[in-house]
């Protein structure tokens, strides 16, 4: 297995670490922002960490990009559910990642903010080139990929091309018995 033309089973423990710090962007059911920063903050934390100059311009960039400019000085606790998933996937693109995991982005979310961020999602792949991995449990959020893999047990029992169909992911399950 290789990311960004990294194999990974040939690098050793410090070059995975910074691997995942530097080309994977996590986004989490529960956001995971720090409660006392602000929006810009935890966007760019990461890149902070990692003693990047320019990290501010970076995470505001950032969060123009999924709509929240005009919320840089928020906490988290003034933040809608939707935006503070927002501040989190600015966080995780951040640091130019190849790969953004998402382990139920929209679980924790109202259906309308749920479809913002699934939308979103669906442009960090298409529009700014990142390999988007979501996993859900939502047909209907599973409808904005370009890929459904289902996994029962453990094991892979599908693995289908998407044809932008909001029926598609649903009728799938169906078929494999998950729903």
């Amino acid at each position: 297995m290789s990311i960004d033309g990294h194999s990974l089973t040939a690098l050793g423990d410090d070059r995975l670490t910074e691997l995942r710090r530097r080309r994977i962007g996590f986004v989490f059911q529960f956001f995971n922002l720090i409660p006392v920063l602000g929006a810009l903050e935890n966007a760019s934390l990461p890149l902070r960490l990692d003693g990047v100059r320019d990290a501010n311009a970076t995470a505001a960039d950032w969060l123009g990009k999924v709509g929240l400019a005009d919320r840089a000085g928020a906490r988290p606790d003034q933040l809608s559910g939707g935006q503070q998933q927002r501040v989190a996937i600015a966080r995780a693109l951040s640091t130019d990642p190849a790969l953004v995991l998402a382990d139920e982005p929209t679980g924790n979310l109202d259906s309308r903010s749920a479809t913002e961020v699934a939308e979103l999602l669906r442009r960090v792949s298409a529009d700014w080139g990142r390999t988007v991995l979501m996993v859900t449990h939502d047909p209907r959020i599973a409808s904005y990929a370009g890929r459904l893999v289902l996994m029962k047990d453990g094991l892979m029992i599908d693995d289908l091309a998407l044809d932008g169909s909001r029926e598609a992911p649903r009728a799938a399950l169906e078929r494999s018995g998950l729903l």
